[in-house]
């Protein structure tokens, strides 16, 4: 007899389906805002669960060190770390492809919006804008940018600018770029406020399934065959 058991209940428009005893999120008509926060917490909770992953395998490899035969007798336990990582991993990076891609549309309806509202006057502002978004991505990417560059995103949408932080906080280990400023001495103009209209359009497209963090270490073991894991 099949036991799984399906069924839809809509809150802020997220969708959540039980199946089995895993319960998934599949996001449906979100607003940019409303994905921008989703994914970003999403992103972070695999950043931190990786980081666990990452201490367990460093301890497991001292403890192969000093055991005699350990690389025999843990050889399950640092295969089963080493799938959780890769799936987290992997999930972590889908999150992040849709983010980017969520970005683009920021900035793309952000410097229709901004044409809209005022002509020349305007043309200043989206450029403005362009380097803003410049600078997210390359945080985004783990670069080092200048402190003023920086500065110049905290200002303009402190919300944009801890998405960035956070998602270049997952980059992994390797020769990071530098760029130097994108602005001169000049101060940003005020802003016309197109930022809150351009975060409440629709998302581009529904985002990745949101998987519970659990689920997708579970999922990762079930693809190994049957054995015996001791996790001393």
């Amino acid at each position: 007899m099949n036991f799984m058991m399906t069924f839809h209940y809509y809150v802020c428009k997220r969708r959540f389906r039980c199946s089995g005893l895993r319960l998934l999120w599949e996001v449906e008509h979100l607003k940019i805002e409303e994905a921008r926060q989703m994914y970003n917490v999403q992103i972070r909770t695999c950043n931190t669960k990786q980081n666990e992953l990452s201490r367990k395998r460093q301890e497991l490899e001292e403890k192969i060190k000093k055991t005699e035969k350990g690389a025999t007798l843990y050889k399950n336990e640092a295969a089963v770390l080493e799938l959780q990582y890769e799936a987290l991993d992997k999930k972590r990076q889908e999150y992040q492809d849709y983010m980017e891609q969520l970005m683009e549309q920021w900035c793309v309806e952000a410097n229709k919006e901004s044409a809209k509202q005022q002509g020349e006057a305007m043309e200043e502002q989206a450029r403005e804008m362009r380097k803003i978004m410049i600078v997210a991505r390359r945080l985004m990417h783990g670069d080092k940018v200048p402190a003023k560059d920086e500065q110049k995103l905290m200002e303009f949408d402190p919300k944009l600018y801890a998405m960035a932080k956070n998602a270049g906080a997952l980059a992994k280990l390797q020769k990071r770029k530098e760029h130097k400023s994108l602005w001169d001495e000049e101060e940003l103009k005020e802003n016309v406020n197109v930022t809150e209209k351009v975060n409440n359009m629709e998302a581009f497209a529904d985002g990745p399934q949101v998987v519970d963090v659990e689920d997708t270490l579970a999922q990762a073991t079930e693809m190994m065959p049957q054995m015996d894991v001791s996790f001393e």
